[in-house]
């Protein structure tokens, strides 16, 4: 009967895996989004608008503009986050999008599906609701992807 407790309560020498990251707050991915607006959207909406088309009324009346204007921001968003991890707004922020499991960067195709599912997941508002509800702060595009939001440090 002794053994049995013993073997009952013995204690596992199992490693304690320490929170290898720190996710980073929504308000700031939010803020990091709006300058990533300012810094690389609108000025791809100026170029369309004044130097392709010729001017405000050709924009507004074509269906091609806008879909350009996303396509080649999402492009721009996805080489960014490819190769350096982040854009100039989560730059601003030290924020950082990585891997799930890895910790490493992701790569081209990986980031614009990342891009794609964030447009539609905004569209159903469900995507940007999510992070209030979950501890690791993971929107549904970044559940899609596996991918996480973190700050970066670079000693905790």
């Amino acid at each position: 009967m002794r053994f049995r407790k013993l073997k009952k309560y013995k204690k596992t020498s199992s490693i304690i895996e320490k929170r290898k990251y720190v996710y980073a707050k929504y308000i700031y991915r939010v803020k990091a989004f709006i300058i990533d607006l300012f810094m690389i959207y609108a000025p791809i909406l100026y170029i369309i608008t004044y130097l392709v088309m010729n001017g405000k009324d050709e924009f507004q009346s074509s269906q091609l503009a806008p879909f350009m204007a996303v396509t080649l921001y999402g492009l721009i968003y996805a080489i960014l986050l490819s190769k350096f991890g982040q854009t100039p707004g989560k730059k601003a922020y030290e924020v950082k999008v990585v891997d799930a499991k890895s910790g490493k960067h992701i790569g081209f195709f990986r980031a614009l599906l990342r891009f794609i599912a964030f447009l539609v997941t905004a569209t159903t508002l469900l995507g940007l609701i999510l992070p209030f509800y979950r501890k690791d702060k993971k929107a549904l595009h970044d559940l899609i992807c596996g991918t996480i939001v973190v700050v970066e440090k670079k000693e905790f």
